[in-house]
């Protein structure tokens, strides 16, 4: 299955095709074990399948395709202020060894 079917799928109709995936994987593992199949190739597109599944539900999960990160501060509002005018006034001094250190 390609990526852009798989990314037009619910997330209903993902979890059903990862289950199915899973299925048709130990299948093949059970008859490749048995010597009945040599489908080596099928085996690696299946479990390809299957991590672009998972990986797919965990962006929605989190959000990450699409969604815009966001800077999410603990301090109060006027020290976060502050605190980021610190940040940026601040520059990184660097020290210079000496040859007899």
């Amino acid at each position: 299955m390609e990526l852009a079917k798989i990314r037009s799928l619910s997330d209903d109709e993902l979890l059903a095709q990862e289950k199915t995936s899973a299925e048709q994987l130990f299948r093949l593992r059970f008859q490749v074990s048995m010597g009945q199949s040599d489908g080596v190739k099928k085996l690696r597109e299946l479990r390809k399948e299957i991590a672009q599944i998972k990986t797919i539900a965990r962006e929605r999960e989190l959000g990450v395709r699409g969604a815009k990160h966001e800077l999410v501060s603990t301090l109060p509002a006027g020290e976060a202020k502050k605190a980021t005018k610190k940040a940026v006034a601040k520059k990184p001094s660097a020290k210079k060894k000496g040859a007899g250190e």
